[in-house]
């Protein structure tokens, strides 16, 4: 492999044909569902949808294969399978909501309105995360103009991770047969301490989201009668996480909740 011309040639697409794309997403307000109850009445979705099929459709090898997905009442996936020369399964993973508008934006910025500046683009979701299917396919390309030997690469987008990924686990069940045994999983949706050297996120600490519930009683009773009688849903709430984690410092107390950081 050439770094140098892997360089010249990652800079010179970037900036030719995923800036001004990039620039034209920033544009959608395509909030998350969890920020956009009417998501799919405004339409958002379906323009960056588009803005993206369009692009991968130009952009991708000759050999792959595009795949759309839509289950029902749930945000779009997008799916690139890329056949591979060695074996290994690799998946890229991305996603194109975005966060609300929020505040706190300079004066001439704005999350809808992209904006060039110390070369940098401005403009919500650019970064977070909608550069990643772009990056992804863009770094295909330019090892394959070396004549590299790849493994296969899948690059999986979705639409809904600011709202926590409630539609991701059931498209990764109804599509496993194309997504296949994944070997390594490179997520193009980090951070960067600086911009002075490239930033590699090896570990992040975990999330659970349940919903626990605790029943005491079949019906309502005067709390003068039965308080002291009936035992506290909030204290058997407690207890229940506090076998999880200690209320006092905040160890997590279930071993299988632990790992050795790299």
């Amino acid at each position: 492999m050439n770094p140098e011309k892997l360089q010249n040639d990652l800079n010179q697409f970037w900036d030719n044909e995923i800036v001004p794309t990039l620039t034209e997403y920033i544009k959608i307000p395509n909030k998350s569902p969890a920020f956009d109850p009417d998501w799919e009445k405004a339409g958002h979705m379906d323009r960056v949808l588009d803005l993206a099929k369009e692009w991968a459709e130009h952009h991708r090898p000759d050999n792959s294969i595009l795949h759309v997905k839509r289950l029902a009442n749930r945000t779009p996936l997008i799916i690139i399978e890329i056949p591979g020369e060695k074996d290994g399964n690799i998946l890229m993973y991305g996603h194109l909501d975005k966060q609300p508008e929020m505040e706190g934006w300079d004066e001439g910025l704005g999350p809808w309105d992209p904006v060039i500046k110390d070369e940098k683009l401005y403009g919500r979701g650019g970064a977070d995360d909608g550069y990643a299917m772009f990056a992804s396919l863009g770094v295909v390309k330019a090892l394959k103009d070396q004549d590299l030997l790849l493994p296969r690469i899948v690059i999986l987008i979705e639409f809904c991770e600011e709202s926590g990924s409630p539609d991701l686990p059931y498209y990764i069940d109804e599509y496993t047969n194309i997504i296949g045994q994944i070997d390594l999983v490179v997520c193009l949706d980090s951070g960067a301490g600086n911009y002075d050297q490239f930033w590699t996120t090896v570990s992040l600490r975990g999330m659970i989201a349940c919903e626990l519930r605790a029943d005491v009683l079949t019906e309502g009773v005067h709390s003068g009668s039965a308080s002291g009688l009936v035992p506290s849903s909030f204290r058997v709430l407690r207890q229940l996480i506090s076998r999880i984690e200690d209320e006092t410092s905040g160890e997590i107390k279930a071993e299988e909740l632990h790992t050795n950081i790299p």
